[in-house]
């Protein structure tokens, strides 16, 4: 993919992350479409439906918890340096235990690479380990650009991972002879398999929320 069009995805993709940040609904501009990368590295442009995700509803006895939540999530700084690894990725063929670009990715290989230079995070290497281990459980509602979703494909645990990317779509390595693409939870395919979605938080923070429930 032509780096300019990375550059122009990666700005377009990270403006709902600002609206998180500001509290505010952000809207992107109209007529915009996201990228799914072939195997011949052309582009395919596909509409998306936008979903606000920006406005989340907190019941009062729940409001300490949704407080204590918010306060040990990665910064907006983070999030945006995490996507902007990822996006940047489009189009990277899928290598089965594949972890940098230009050997390729498998689908942990990806998120672990994204998250890298993330401070005090060190993701295990596969996705039923990152399911399992560092991080809080998210329910769908509350998804934020950043955080990981994870499926079960033909298995009955985890053994997939994806990328948050907000409005419904997410960033993975999909599988052997596809490419580092950009997809839907609206599909029912995901819908299907999806299992759960964690928020991957620096380890002395995860320590801290503990610490105060």
């Amino acid at each position: 993919m032509p780096p300019f069009f990375k550059t122009w995805l990666t700005l377009c993709l990270l403006l709902p992350l600002a609206a998180h940040a500001t509290n505010r609904e952000q809207r992107l501009p109209s007529g915009f479409t996201g990228y799914t990368a072939n195997a011949d590295t052309s582009v395919k442009r596909t509409p998306i439906k936008y979903r606000s995700t920006t406005t989340l509803q907190v019941r009062p006895g729940n409001a300490a918890r949704h407080q204590a939540q918010q306060a040990v999530a990665m910064s907006p700084k983070q999030s945006s340096e995490v996507l902007s690894r990822a996006v940047n990725m489009l189009g990277t063929p899928y290598r089965w235990g594949g972890s940098t670009p230009k050997k390729g990715f498998d689908c942990s290989g990806l998120v672990k690479y994204a998250f890298n230079d993330v401070a005090n995070v060190d993701l295990p290497r596969t996705s039923n380990a990152m399911a399992q281990g560092q991080g809080v459980k998210v329910s769908r509602g509350e998804l934020k650009p950043g955080d990981l979703i994870f499926f079960n494909i033909k298995s009955r645990r985890v053994n997939h991972v994806a990328i948050y990317l907000g409005n419904d779509r997410f960033i993975h390595a999909p599988r052997t002879g596809k490419r580092v693409s950009i997809d839907s939870l609206d599909k029912p395919y995901w819908q299907k398999h999806y299992v759960v979605a964690k928020r991957v938080l620096p380890k002395d923070q995860q320590a801290l929320r503990l610490a105060k429930r």
